[in-house]
């Protein structure tokens, strides 16, 4: 049993069998075998091993001829390690004496000597550790043949692990078969992150290397609330587990008889509860938790999975799907925050030699850039915006240039739309995200212009704190709790009131328990959360007095230190909300 901590980004536990992505690519299917077929497993491993080598002889001979001998060398290395006797007699002794599959004994040993080579520190070994892999990968194609199955194409439940995963892969996940996922890089804030939560997929990021440890078909436990990671548990940690997801389970029953009261203090001052969603489904599940509208209707998952640009009919659909499921309701869509590491297929050339594209053509500045597949956007927006209380919001805006250009945009689109008579809200409310420090110390010039901001703590804690959303390497810098973000947040929220615009915090800090009384004594009166956070975050609205708000945020702003503010919300966190004792 291994036992590894990682950020945890998406709340839930998953119990399944591994896929290892990025290396085998494949399910294995079984780890166990009937001891009455052993001799028919051992004789089926022989063949696939026979197979693998004379696919390797034929590649030394189609090297010795085409490039020369030091090549074909390579080969022949990986020919002597295929026929190791020492190897195949403990992939044996797996099958005959544990009655493991062919291809679990496989993987399990390869990947053994894989690690031994990695943890040697150098470059040699490690290649040699690359080779292992290698093998591993043509024994298994040859021992699965037709059965391999890729992550795209899962029969059987899994618990997906991988290096990283990108936001499309990330949204191309099935859920009823992908039971949860682990990777070894990654941030709390990172849009796979963001994206796991939106699926309600069991997910923990920035592991750290552990896929030499494991085996495809191995059994795994996430716990996507505590960041927990469990490689081939034991009785004790399962029986530990399962405890655990009891008492999660009734946690979320306690808060579910929340759905249909108001997100009001204990003193009776009203909170606007919104939800943020990635995929239009999500939008019932806000409304059966009881949120007052959709603050941040990310619109990405638009372009992502697919080779063309989404016409005008696409994005139509899409927003009127959510606009049907929430009737009534205020909805906020944001224009596409495509770049970074959320790039469409169709412009991977475009980014291949961006050098750092969390500072490069994205978001508001690549729809002026591309003014076609921007207006397509505005029209459809536009067109789905009849008898609703929409409001348009554009991210990452660092000028006040940029927010007036964008707003021409739409004039322009109205004018068209007019001329063509078709109908729409000529009351839209435009808005910008609050994400750049440069945004922040303009805050009041773009308060006479805006109709509102939305804080989106996300990027803005990466740009002011230097610190990689996605880089678990530098995730303690990422922090909420630094006192300059309180600060900013104070700074917005202070322009936004002495000029009557709305303002709301949108970003993964606002989904954080600990932090939602901090931004309440700061004076917001309205926060938008991922869905499956909205009945906790109103569990702690309601625990709330305006009073002790204020005096979290007065003692928070005194404080000089992020760790210092940290500890002080977690206390007083579990103050207002007690563990329930069982």
């Amino acid at each position: 049993m291994i036992i590894r901590n990682g950020i945890a980004v998406s709340p839930g536990i998953a119990i399944g069998d591994a896929l290892v992505i990025g290396s085998e690519d494949f399910r294995i299917p079984q780890r166990f075998i009937p001891r009455r077929i052993v001799e028919t497993e051992l004789s089926r491993f022989r063949q696939a091993l026979q197979h693998v080598s004379e696919e390797i002889a034929e590649n030394e001979r189609l090297a010795n001829e085409a490039i020369g001998l030091q090549y074909g060398a390579i080969f022949a290395a990986h020919l002597q390690m295929a026929q190791d006797p020492k190897l195949i007699s403990e992939v044996e002794t797996l099958i005959r004496d544990r009655c493991y599959s062919p291809e679990f004994a496989s993987s399990r040993t390869l990947r053994k000597y894989a690690k031994q080579f990695q943890s040697l520190g150098n470059a040699y070994f490690a290649e040699r550790a690359a080779d292992i892999y290698d093998l591993e990968k043509r024994i298994l194609r040859h021992l699965l043949g037709e059965k391999r199955e890729s992550l795209a194409e899962l029969t059987e439940p899994v618990v997906v692990l991988a290096h990283n995963l990108t936001p499309s892969e990330t949204a191309g996940l099935n859920r009823e078969l992908v039971l949860g996922f682990v990777t070894e890089v990654g941030g709390r804030t990172s849009h796979t992150a963001i994206l796991a939560a939106a699926l309600q997929i069991p997910a923990v990021v920035g592991v750290g290397s552990f896929l030499a440890d494991v085996s495809g078909g191995e059994t795994c436990i996430v716990d996507g609330k505590s960041g927990e990671f469990v490689i081939d548990p034991d009785d004790d940690t399962l029986f530990r587990i399962n405890a655990t997801k009891e008492k999660y389970r009734d946690a979320e029953s306690r808060r579910q008889l929340l759905s249909d009261q108001v997100p009001e203090t204990k003193d009776g001052t009203r909170i606007r509860l919104m939800g943020n969603i990635e995929f239009p489904q999500e939008a019932e599940q806000c409304e059966l938790r009881g949120a007052d509208g959709i603050g941040l209707y990310r619109t990405e998952f638009l372009y992502l999975g697919r080779d063309t640009i989404p016409s005008e009919e696409d994005h139509i659909a899409a927003y009127t799907e959510v606009i049907q499921a929430f009737k009534g309701h205020s909805i906020i869509i944001r224009t596409q925050d495509l770049g970074a590491d959320k790039i469409p297929g169709w412009f991977n050339q475009q980014y291949a030699e961006d050098s750092n594209p969390a500072l490069g053509m994205r978001s508001i500045r690549l729809s002026l850039h591309d003014m076609a597949m921007f207006k397509t956007q505005i029209r459809a927006i536009l067109r789905a915006s009849v008898g609703v209380d929409l409001g348009v919001m554009f991210p990452l805006v660092s000028s006040l240039l940029e927010f007036r250009q964008a707003r021409m945009v739409v004039r322009e689109v109205m004018e068209d739309l007019d001329e063509q008579n078709i109908p729409y809200n000529p009351d839209i409310r435009l808005g910008i995200m609050v994400e750049v420090p440069a945004t922040v110390m303009m805050a009041e010039e773009f308060a006479r212009e805006v109709d509102f901001f939305s804080i989106g703590t996300n990027d803005l804690i990466q740009y002011t704190l230097a610190a990689d959303r996605s880089d678990p390497m530098v995730a303690k810098w990422h922090n909420p709790a630094d006192p300059a973000i309180i600060r900013m947040i104070s700074m917005v929220n202070d322009a936004a009131r002495k000029h009557n615009v709305d303002v709301s915090v949108c970003g993964q800090m606002s989904s954080d328990p600990k932090c939602v009384p901090l931004l309440i004594g700061l004076g917001i009166r309205q926060i938008s959360v991922s869905p499956h956070a909205i009945p906790e975050i109103k569990e702690v609205i309601r625990a709330l007095t305006i009073e002790k708000a204020e005096s979290i945020a007065a003692y928070a702003k005194s404080q000089e230190l992020a760790r210092d503010v940290e500890s002080f919300l977690n206390r007083e966190l579990r103050l207002l909300i007690p563990e329930p004792t069982k």
